[in-house]
């Protein structure tokens, strides 16, 4: 694969960042994963589009990360090419308010830009981990809001067909932890490119004052305690409780697995604690599913998307 690799991208014209054998554990909030093969961060929306096509044609895997928040990978590493958006950073606000974002901005400093600006809408995420691409993909949700609630359009690239489209914005398709661009959703196996913000006029005083109690509350939850994903599995309302007060009741804070931890602090947290492996992480997955299942009945789901090899 690396002969093949290192030839594809000496016949590539478009100007990419590309590196061979390039530790995961770098680009993960986990901070877990072994080497891709190749590891390439896209300079342009067209780069990333051109990349993915061409490696289609090439018959040469190729993922797309963001920020590597709610990421697993194995530690045998991910082969083929992981692609990052987190080249594609430039935002702009709109006229009308709004703001139009390539999908590898960062979140906190989205949160920033419309804070400055006086937007209002984006105080539920403030202090999220990761890029705009990965909270638009997994519609990311805090504090009894969501992405799906302040989006007007995603512009994706579909391979497929090669074009770059954009989807107006309605519910359907939407809904918690679930969007159009994950599997089973009508463009599974597109890829975000940029979205358009609707925000409203507020004062930066509010703004910063609601940022700060969210950033406030996500630090006493233990949230940058440790390197860790956010919250681990979803919530589901048909259990009467969140997924981290089952977890509490079974006594889960603190229990580990080799290097991975479940925060002390917040029972659906759970950590790299020290030098975790993602067979740890697993392995302390698989124990608190079947601890709820045993006990409960329920079947617990995680947030993470897992890639490449354990």
């Amino acid at each position: 694969m690396q002969d093949t690799l290192r030839k594809f991208f000496d016949n590539f014209n478009t100007d990419l960042k590309v590196f061979f054998d390039e530790a995961m554990s770098r680009h993960t909030s986990l901070k877990i994963g072994g080497p891709a093969d190749a590891f390439v961060i896209a300079s342009s929306k067209k780069a990333l589009a051109e990349l993915v096509q061409k490696a289609g044609q090439e018959s040469i895997p190729v993922h797309v990360i963001g920020g590597g928040a709610n990421l697993l990978v194995g530690d045998r590493g991910v082969r083929g090419i992981v692609a990052s958006s987190l080249g594609l950073a430039h935002a702009q606000i709109e006229e009308d308010g709004s703001i139009y974002s390539e999908a590898g901005m960062d979140v906190v400093r989205l949160c920033a830009i419309a804070k400055d600006k006086a937007l209002s809408g984006l105080e539920f995420a403030a202090g999220l981990p990761g890029s705009l691409g990965g909270a638009v993909y997994m519609n990311a949700r805090c504090y009894g809001k969501e992405f799906a609630d302040i989006l007007s359009q995603v512009d994706y690239f579909c391979p497929g067909d090669s074009s770059v489209r954009t989807l107006k914005m309605d519910r359907a398709g939407w809904a918690y932890k679930k969007t159009p661009f994950m599997p089973g959703g009508e463009h599974e196996g597109s890829i975000v490119l940029a979205s358009r913000i609707k925000l409203v006029p507020g004062t930066i005083a509010a703004i910063e004052e609601e940022m700060t109690a969210h950033e406030a509350d996500r630090r006493k939850k233990g949230h940058f305690d440790y390197p860790s994903a956010g919250s681990f599995f979803k919530n589901n309302h048909a259990f009467g409780r969140p997924s981290g007060a089952i977890l509490d009741e079974l006594g889960f804070r603190g229990r580990r697995k080799g290097g991975a931890m479940v925060n002390p602090k917040h029972a659906n947290i759970f950590v790299n604690a020290s030098g975790a492996t993602a067979l740890d992480m697993l392995a302390l997955m698989e124990e608190a599913q079947d601890a709820a299942r045993k006990a409960f009945g329920f079947e617990l789901e995680p947030e993470l998307v897992l890639l490449g090899e354990f």
